[in-house]
């Protein structure tokens, strides 16, 4: 039993160590793996403008496999912020679009989406992919003709 509780509290600080709560009370030091803790401080030079270190640190995590789905799409949309930033917009697009594809529901907060530099890319980005994705899921319609001629039902004359 005693084990199993040692093993939920690794496993939450694990999942939770990119959360400002969580890098702000200095409980980051304690991610248990590589990937976490340059996810981490990835973000934190994002945070204290150091782009280039943060830039490193966010591949660095990406490279070494962030366990967990939030961690990856967090760490794409940081290097998507310092394309942009940085008027790389095509680099910029290619982050926010491995982010939207390891999760379809991801959203800016209300704040990033209303940057000047990527809210309209993360936009154009989301757009162009839904429909996208609309487009494979749609399949050519046939005329009534078509069908009769292919074998299809026939129609009424």
């Amino acid at each position: 039993m005693k084990q199993m509780g040692l093993l939920l509290c690794a496993s939450l600080l694990m999942t939770s160590c990119a959360s400002p709560a969580v890098r702000d009370a200095g409980l980051d030091k304690f991610a248990p793996r590589k990937a976490e803790r340059d996810l981490s401080a990835g973000i934190r030079a994002y945070e204290d403008g150091e782009y280039e270190s943060s830039a490193r640190l966010l591949q660095s995590s990406l490279s070494a496999r962030l366990f967990v789905i939030s961690d990856q799409v967090a760490a794409h949309k940081h290097l998507a912020f310092i394309h942009c930033a940085q008027a790389r917009e095509e680099a910029c697009r290619d982050e926010f679009r491995k982010a939207l594809q390891l999760d379809r529901r991801f959203e800016l907060t209300p704040a990033e989406s209303g940057h000047p530099l990527w809210g309209p890319v993360f936009r154009s980005v989301k757009d162009s992919m839904t429909k996208e994705r609309f487009r494979s899921w749609a399949w050519p319609l046939r005329a009534p003709a078509d069908l009769a001629e292919s074998g299809g039902p026939a129609t009424p004359a």
